[in-house]
């Protein structure tokens, strides 16, 4: 497997950033999120999976914008993770109309749901602060189509596990995705949840 079945757009994002072939994991991964499925994605650190994360999720979204409300979630860790992900999807989404937002709890939550309401297509964001936007009506999940989870192994931490069950119970239909390095047995009860019938993909 090579890029080459990607959209145009997004091949020529890789071949500007100097990336000319996909890594094993990527090999591997890149098929079986693009199939649908649900899925664990374990490798080690700079195997690929923040990269396969970005093509996967703006190739799902056909790297155009599309209505107001988001197409796409993406579940980081913390405002660090979040502002340091939207910088490398901007990479990806510079030349396009899609529609990034950046979401974290110091950010005033009526601030975020006023500038969400204006129509995204990408909301990176944690997990308390996603679960905060859904109590307050400040996200619409009528549209979502797939919600990863980027260096997934922080979802042990208790307040994020329970805030990401909470959230994934409010969102009838959608692909899930957690990218990790490596599988955590309470991480595997999620299959319980929202992770029915995944795949493993795993270097």
């Amino acid at each position: 497997m090579s890029f080459k079945k990607l959209n145009p757009h997004l091949l020529e994002r890789l071949e500007y950033l100097s990336i000319t072939a996909p890594t094993s994991f990527q090999k591997k991964s890149i098929p079986v999120v693009k199939s649908g499925a649900n899925a664990y994605c374990t490798a080690p650190k700079d195997s690929g999976k923040t990269t396969t994360l970005i093509l996967t999720t703006l190739q799902k979204l056909k790297c155009k914008a599309e209505g107001n409300a988001p197409r796409a979630v993406v579940v980081v860790e913390n405002k660090e993770k979040v502002l340091e992900l939207y910088d490398k999807f901007f990479e990806y989404t510079k030349y396009t109309d899609v529609r990034l937002y950046a979401s974290y709890k110091e950010l005033h939550i009526d601030i975020q749901k006023s500038e969400i309401f204006e129509g995204i297509d990408v909301l990176i964001t944690t997990p308390t602060t996603l679960h905060k936007l859904f109590l307050l009506n400040g996200v619409s999940t009528s549209q979502l189509k797939i919600c990863s989870i980027d260096d997934g192994d922080f979802l042990i931490q208790k307040s994020d596990y329970t805030a990401m069950i909470t959230v994934a119970q409010s969102i009838m239909k959608c692909q899930y995705v957690i990218y990790l390095e490596k599988m955590h047995p309470k991480l595997e009860r999620f299959q319980d949840f929202f992770m029915e019938r995944s795949n493993h993909v795993k270097m």
